[in-house]
């Protein structure tokens, strides 16, 4: 083997090493992918191609994890965990490449036999060597006997489904969340979406989001560096149409970070009290914003949305609430082994309290957009519900189609929005998401 070739090698089984050590702490941390591929300073050393490569390889075994261990198990012929929760998880990866990505079985087989010597599991070298050839004979045969959708959704999540939407529309759900979700695009100007569409060679959504089908490097597409647009799921840029006009208006967004909705709101002539009880996070925003020259009429600040009062009474509010995010599967799959029904619990009584001091700041006629990234009706309608309920100051005002870019069905019989991710599916699909209008009397 000459120098070049052993480079090479090493530098294929450091980007296996270091996604085993991703998938690792997602799983055995419960910490958000994206974090954790921030955080994690190996990644930053390999190659633009190693580096896509441990993200598609990461993300995959998240989004087949379900089937992935059905092959496992049926590989060991065991039912019960395997020990230590490292086999495991390299056996996942080895897996994942042998079923799911353009690897030669013997190369998947090989490379984690070598990572289980380098990770103090050469013991178990045989098992791993011996369970991948054995997936590698007979994975097509056994996918084929799956159902793929229901497999790959944790228990917790899919009786949520099934009881919020039936069996029917939860099975739709848990596969269009099978997809992985294309680049959305928000433009600052929208005079020049038709010149943003063909530089970037995106289609125009019917609610004006631009979409590449092919995501590529975002930093490196044009237009960026100058502040032109930003990412934000078509879904997820929905909800400030709801305000109406802003243009030289206040509006409060409550729990602000990451920004797109903040960008928008300026974009559109609003001076926007950004609000974020996480520093960090704000400061991520003021970069943001100064990248799309956006932050000229922004004030930030540093609070709890669930205590903080401005200084006079809003007429526009949007409160984009914290959520178990289940509706942005398909751009994180690992949102379903970081969240449990314990968390829809927990998460419900935050929102109840942001609604009710929300509700608090509005003036007479004010406008509250209620809004989040989730499938369950917990977090969405019944929030609303229980809001009108306990409080009779408040009422909903129906949102029409043509604030929604005229989406079939996206509108309920009470007039809020509830997207789900199949819809737009001959486009690609969208985010699930939950949106409410409300108005003080």
């Amino acid at each position: 083997m000459n120098d070049h070739a052993a480079s090479a090698q090493t530098d294929i089984l450091a980007a296996r090493l270091i996604a085993l050590d991703i998938f690792s702490t997602v799983i055995d941390r419960r910490q958000p992918l994206d974090q954790v591929l921030e955080e994690n300073r190996g990644l930053n050393a390999l190659s633009a191609q190693n580096r896509a490569f441990v993200r598609m390889l990461v993300s995959t075994a998240l989004r087949r994890l379900g089937q992935i261990d059905d092959f496992i198990r049926r590989a060991t012929e065991k039912n019960t965990p395997l020990n230590p929760p490292l086999l495991h998880h390299l056996l996942r990866l080895g897996a994942t490449q042998i079923a799911f990505m353009d690897v030669p079985d013997y190369a998947a087989a090989d490379t984690s036999v070598r990572i289980a010597d380098e990770r103090q599991l050469s013991r178990q070298r045989g098992l791993v060597n011996a369970v991948l050839r054995r997936i590698a004979r007979e994975h097509r045969d056994w996918a084929g006997k799956q159902d793929t959708a229901r497999m790959n959704t944790p228990d917790w999540l899919m009786k949520i489904l099934i009881a919020d939407y039936g069996l029917r529309t939860a099975a739709e759900i848990a596969q269009a969340n099978m997809a992985e979700a294309p680049l959305d695009i928000s433009i600052k100007n929208p005079g020049m979406r038709d010149h943003w569409a063909a530089t970037l060679q995106a289609a125009i959504l019917p609610t004006g989001t631009l979409r590449r089908a092919e995501g590529g490097m975002v930093r490196d597409l044009p237009g960026f560096d100058d502040g032109m647009w930003w990412v934000q799921d078509a879904a997820a840029a929905l909800p400030v149409n709801l305000l109406g006009n802003i243009e030289g208006k206040t509006v409060i967004d409550l729990c602000a970070a990451p920004g797109g909705k903040t960008a928008q709101m300026a974009a559109r002539g609003a001076s926007v009290i950004a609000l974020d009880r996480s520093a960090a996070r704000l400061t991520r925003l003021g970069e943001n914003l100064r990248r799309l020259r956006l932050d000229k009429n922004i004030q930030m600040e540093t609070a709890d949305a669930a205590a903080w009062h401005p200084k006079d009474k809003a007429e526009f509010i949007l409160l984009d609430a914290p959520c178990t995010a289940t509706g942005t599967i398909r751009r994180h799959p690992d949102v379903p082994y970081l969240k449990s029904e314990a968390d829809v619990t927990r998460l419900g009584d935050v929102q109840q309290k942001l609604l009710d001091n929300a509700c608090e700041m509005l003036v007479p006629g004010g406008i509250l957009i209620y809004c989040t990234c989730s499938l369950l009706k917990d977090e969405g309608e019944r929030q609303i519900e229980k809001l009108l309920a306990r409080n009779s100051s408040i009422q909903r005002l129906p949102l029409s189609p043509a604030e929604t870019g005229g989406i079939n069905g996206i509108i309920n019989e009470q007039g809020d929005m509830r997207i789900l991710p199949f819809h737009l599916a001959a486009q690609g699909g969208m985010d699930g998401f939950f949106a409410s209008r409300l108005q003080r009397l």
